[in-house]
């Protein structure tokens, strides 16, 4: 049934080196005042990227896993189980505009991705439970990368690079679950409103996440707000505060 693409493979391979090239970069290089190497720099951005891509790909998958099993067997044939992206609506707003916001805003944009046929599943409790699995996710990921870092003995730049990759996971998870349409927080419960909230949802889903995405870049206190929010869930589950220092190496080129 899941049958992991080559594609996908080598997106895990890109994190995978990036997590070496933090771990063999000099550990002074995350602390001096004009920024880290080229090899921490390199190694940050690639974990960091390769590792939101990967989170790209289980977020989609959640969402046709928990449909397949809802009653929406297309998502099978679809290739939806592949985690393959290629196999996604738009590839280009599901993996590259998510990855770019990323790379030059530091804002895990949600990308929509598989199509769900709403009708073939067996309840709205199923269709809240579809929607939940994409965000829900990013939290699982962002909690097990925090434990690992908080557990297991590493490297302080590949610490920081995972921690930074685990705040990101907290951050779209918070993103995502808003009761906007157009997020999934809105799918979760768009099945128990009325007909004319879905109406009104239908109408404004294509356009309510930019606007959102405006207002969090544009207006400093909806960011600080949503920016807050995810850092002290992020430091409730015990996230480790070297997600500073890596956040740090990854917006070095940016300064």
């Amino acid at each position: 049934m899941i049958r992991p693409s080559p594609v996908f493979l080598g997106i895990v391979g890109v994190a995978v080196l990036g997590g070496v090239l933090t771990a063999l970069a000099n550990q002074d290089d995350y602390y001096t005042f004009d920024g880290p190497g080229a090899l921490a720099i390199t190694g940050t951005v690639l974990l960091v990227l390769g590792g939101w891509a990967v989170s790209l790909c289980l977020h989609e998958f959640g969402h046709a896993w928990f449909a397949y099993r809802g009653g929406d067997k297309q998502v099978y044939f679809k290739g939806y189980l592949t985690l393959d992206p290629r196999r996604y609506t738009d590839p280009v707003l599901s993996i590259v505009l998510p990855l770019l916001f990323l790379l030059i805003g530091a804002i895990p944009l949600p990308g929509g991705a598989v199509w769900i046929n709403h009708h073939a599943l067996r309840s709205r409790a199923t269709q809240s439970v579809v929607s939940l699995a994409g965000p829900l996710s990013n939290l699982v990921l962002g909690v097990l990368i925090a434990v690992v870092v908080s557990a297991v003995p590493m490297p302080v730049g590949l610490a920081a690079g995972l921690s930074v990759l685990a705040l990101f996971q907290v951050l779209a998870f918070v993103l995502n679950i808003l009761p906007i349409p157009g997020l999934d927080g809105w799918g979760a419960i768009e099945p128990w409103l009325s007909y004319e909230a879905q109406r009104f949802g239908a109408k404004v889903r294509p356009w309510a996440p930019l606007v959102l995405f405006a207002l969090i870049i544009g207006v400093p206190q909806v960011g600080n707000t949503i920016f807050g929010w995810a850092d002290d869930l992020y430091t409730t589950l015990g996230g480790s505060p070297l997600a500073v220092v890596g956040y740090d190496a990854f917006k070095f080129w940016n300064f």
